[in-house]
């Protein structure tokens, strides 16, 4: 098939300057490699492959424009390994078994083939297997590169064989200094202010690749004077957050989200909210996480964060976008500083448990209506204890099932609310004592 990676035929007469930034910053060695040296430096995993000279398996896992690709050629060309690449987006069966059968031709006479496919995931669990042979007999080296959470995208065979490298999204200082190479390689400065410069770096969101886009835009356009911030944003669109709603993104946020608020941190949790919504992330669902979240971690210390939720999901339909989503704003920061208790939730654990052990467990026959003669006649209500005709309308009355000795699934914390629940049920307790009940 054709390499969907290789240089043009028909660009090889033409200048090199004609070639797209990136292109012409590509990396020509490992230490090269702006932003990895984690996995590229002589402590690293890759770098120490190459020391050994021996490559296994990988799966390069990392944001866009983080060098997977790059990385991948370049493992090949350090260990001395024949480059066949792939992308998932355009290949199927028929394309690897040409692929294959190609890397098994080159290996009986001593070639060995480092097999790139780029965006791995989007091979099915089917196409993936297919990988397994060529791996395990030696044909192929395989190097996926996937922007994916591997757990969930690959499947367990294929990560049994591979060794899965993360790759750092670009910090603000590696893209500093892609923007530096930059300016070196076309003998001059951007022409932007340093707020502007910080702003350009900001937009990127950790993407080398499309810095470098950006970068090579400026330098295309006459501009006349350093562009300030608010020049530039006008200039350049800026870069949508990388976000999928239904991948690993999007289950990242909504736990910091929900670690945060756990944790009292007001101005945190309203970060990862902003960082959802203005990804697109659906309101809705956001307003169903606050309110399992104040169910499960508040409770009963402030029963007042369930009415927040609730009405903030009241709002919103009320309301809509944007307007709608300052009430979801004012629910996240209710959650966030009301007094925490995981108490409900725990109680809820431990009697679902019970009841699975217990479940066939008869209840007291006092306790039971008789709508009937016969249960009448079976003992069902008889004694029962009316506790609103009680002292203190409470008669302590014993309502565990006779087999079973009483227990004690909720357990108030002494924060918030729940310290007085706390105060009320010590109370029933001991007037239970004193009047004989379990």
């Amino acid at each position: 098939m054709a390499d969907l990676f290789a240089p043009d035929p028909a660009a090889g007469s033409a200048s090199a300057d004609a070639a797209p930034l990136a292109e012409r910053l590509r990396p020509r060695t490992l230490a090269d490699v702006i932003g990895q040296e984690h996995l590229t430096g002589p402590e690293g995993a890759i770098g120490r492959m190459v020391a050994a000279g021996r490559l296994s398996s990988l799966v390069l896992w990392g944001p866009p424009g983080t060098g997977k690709t790059t990385i991948a050629r370049l493992l090949a060309d350090a260990v001395g390994l024949r480059f066949a690449p792939v992308s998932a987006v355009f290949s199927g069966v028929a394309d690897l078994k040409k692929i294959f059968a190609e890397a098994r031709e080159h290996a009986r006479i001593g070639t060995r083939t480092l097999l790139f496919v780029d965006e791995i995931h989007r091979f099915n669990r089917a196409q993936q297997d297919s990988f397994l042979p060529y791996v395990e007999d030696g044909t192929v080296v395989l190097v996926g590169a996937t922007t994916e959470n591997p757990s969930f995208e690959l499947n367990a065979a294929l990560l049994s064989r591979a060794q899965v490298l993360i790759l750092n999204r670009l910090d603000a200082a590696a893209l500093g200094k892609l923007i530096a190479r930059a300016e070196e390689i076309e003998e001059r400065a951007l022409p932007l202010t340093e707020g502007a410069r910080e702003a350009l770096v900001a937009s990127a969101d950790g993407d080398g690749r499309f810095l470098l886009n950006q970068a090579e835009t400026l330098f295309s356009i006459a501009i006349d004077h350093p562009l300030e911030p608010g020049e530039l944003a006008a200039l350049l669109h800026r870069r949508m957050a990388v976000y999928d709603k239904d991948r690993e993104g999007h289950y990242n946020l909504i736990s910091a989200l929900h670690k945060s608020l756990r944790g009292s941190d007001p101005q945190a949790a309203l970060y990862y909210l902003a960082r959802m919504l203005t990804a697109g992330e659906e309101p809705l669902y956001v307003l169903r996480r606050l309110v399992r979240f104040a169910s499960e971690d508040i409770g009963l210390a402030d029963p007042q964060a369930l009415v927040q939720c609730l009405a903030a999901k009241d709002a919103y339909d009320f309301l809509g976008s944007p307007e709608g989503e300052l009430a979801i704003v004012q629910a996240c920061l209710y959650l966030a500083t009301a007094p925490k208790s995981n108490a409900a939730y725990a109680a809820q654990k431990a009697a679902f448990r019970s009841a699975k052990d217990t479940g066939s467990l008869m209840p007291p026959k006092n306790i039971l209506n008789a709508p009937t003669k016969l249960m009448k006649d079976v003992g069902y209500g008889k004694g029962y204890a009316y506790d609103h005709d009680a002292e203190e309308a409470f008669s302590g009355d014993d309502y565990w099932p006779e087999e079973m000795a009483p227990q004690s699934f909720y357990a108030p914390s002494p924060r918030g609310f729940e310290a007085k629940i706390a105060e009320r049920i010590a109370y029933w307790d001991r007037l239970r004592q004193e009047r004989g009940g379990k």
